[in-house]
């Protein structure tokens, strides 16, 4: 078995990766990761040996710049990868501002994941995902992918139309301000003894159960939001769709119109920061000098751990690759009936149970209003990812359709969109 780490988010994730490879999963497997910087090659390669040799199962832990080496008959590819998020974030934020306090501009759809912000986000993701997959049809073309690139709706999406089987991974719903552990901890009721269900999109994720030894809980979590306990958004949302919004409500917010109390992130957190990175190849470094068996290097992997994304894809490509049965709350993939009033293809996300590796049916139902905004969504996700393949059509479509520019001039937003093409031209390469 083989794995091909792709995407400069990978260092973040490594010391979970192998963990769950070696430890948790007792898998003996070669990994290949991308990395082109050779002073973090160096990092990486010492790190990982220390890892493979302290689980003493086999297997081959390689690290280099040629991905034609890293894809080569690799089994599963996880690709965590972006386009300079944090420098062009900016970048389409400053020229979605207005020049003065009488021109406001439209600074409110300086985004992530949706609206013009998110789109942009789409496009420039593009190049690196569809480049990457023109590589894989050659190295490793029935290679699964487990994909946590943003917007991981499109990301997936992309990767599905090249003809890949792909599963995706973004920010658990099950964390957060507006989490589930929030609203169990509201509650007064331990996570571990829930069984809630959580369904929609990435990022556009709602409750649509939650019980314990049989009790219904959702009643109650009701009340607590139209008692403005989990803020206004959420109380405005179960008023407009039925339910409840769980995770992040930032993230909700953006694939909807501008909301009159709500501001987007002016600097939201892409990646690692400096001060994170430098902390990280600090361990790392003291793993591969000291070994993983070695007290002060056992601890820097505690500490790597710790700090670690709650994300587990390597939980999930082993599942898959082995046949096994897995629970895991909210993957992203293509719908195939999961949500019922979803089209087949949708990207949508939920709770994936496997037997023998097989996807399990669900045929969960959402709220009428909640499958309709859903359904727009989900298309303009679908456009999006179509646009970033060099289709201008599904770009003109994606624009009209999207909900997050309702109220805006639609042809206005396009002019927009072109010029923000035009600017980031050096990675916008298909349109």
């Amino acid at each position: 078995m083989k794995f091909a780490f792709i995407g400069q988010d990978i260092p973040t994730l490594l010391p979970t990766l192998l963990t769950d490879m070696l430890f948790a999963g007792r898998q003996a497997a070669d990994v290949a990761v991308e990395e082109r910087n050779p002073a973090m090659q160096d990092v990486l390669e010492r790190y990982g040996r220390a890892i493979y040799a302290k689980a003493d199962l086999g297997g081959e832990f390689t690290v280099t710049g040629r991905r034609a080496e890293a894809l080569a008959g690799a089994d599963c590819v996880i690709y965590a990868g972006d386009c300079m998020a944090v420098t062009r974030f900016h970048q389409d934020r400053e020229a979605l501002s207005g020049v003065d306090e009488d021109d406001p501009g439209l600074s409110d759809q300086a985004r992530v994941n949706g609206g013009i912000g998110g789109l942009m986000h789409t496009l420039r993701q593009g190049e690196n995902v569809l480049t990457l997959c023109e590589e894989m049809q050659e190295r490793c073309p029935g290679a699964l992918v487990i994909s946590l690139g943003q917007p991981v709706a499109r990301t997936t999406a992309m990767f599905e139309n090249m003809g890949f089987r792909c599963f995706g991974l973004g920010r658990t719903p099950l964390r957060g301000a507006n989490g589930l552990d929030a609203v169990c901890k509201k509650l007064k009721h331990k996570i571990e003894k829930v069984d809630a269900q959580i369904a929609g999109l990435p990022g556009f994720a709602f409750l649509l159960s939650m019980e314990e030894a049989g009790k219904d809980l959702l009643p109650r979590v009701e009340k607590l939001t139209r008692e403005g306990e989990f803020g206004r958004l959420s109380k405005r949302w179960l008023d407009w769709y039925g339910a409840v919004a769980v995770g992040d409500v930032t993230d909700h917010a953006e694939w909807l119109p501008a909301q009159p109390d709500f501001i987007p992130e002016e600097d939201p957190e892409l990646g690692e920061s400096i001060e994170k990175r430098k902390e990280r190849i600090l361990y790392m470094n003291t793993v591969g000098d000291k070994g993983a068996a070695d007290r002060e290097g056992m601890m820097a992997q505690l500490l790597l751990l710790s700090k670690a994304p709650p994300i587990r894809p390597m939980q999930l490509a082993l599942a898959l690759l082995r046949g096994e049965d897995l629970r895991m709350p909210a993957v992203a993939r293509r719908n195939n009936g999961a949500l019922r009033q979803l089209t087949k293809d949708a990207i949508i996300e939920a709770e994936l149970l496997l037997k023998g590796g097989e996807v399990q049916p669900q045929g969960l139902m959402l709220p009428g209003a909640l499958a309709e905004i859903c359904a727009d969504i989900d298309e303009t996700n679908r456009l999006a990812a179509r646009a970033a393949a060099g289709d201008r059509g599904a770009l003109r479509e994606c624009i009209d359709l999207d909900p997050a520019l309702e109220g805006l001039d639609r042809l206005y937003c396009q002019e927009l969109v072109d010029k923000l093409i035009e600017m980031h031209s050096d990675v916008i390469e298909r349109l």
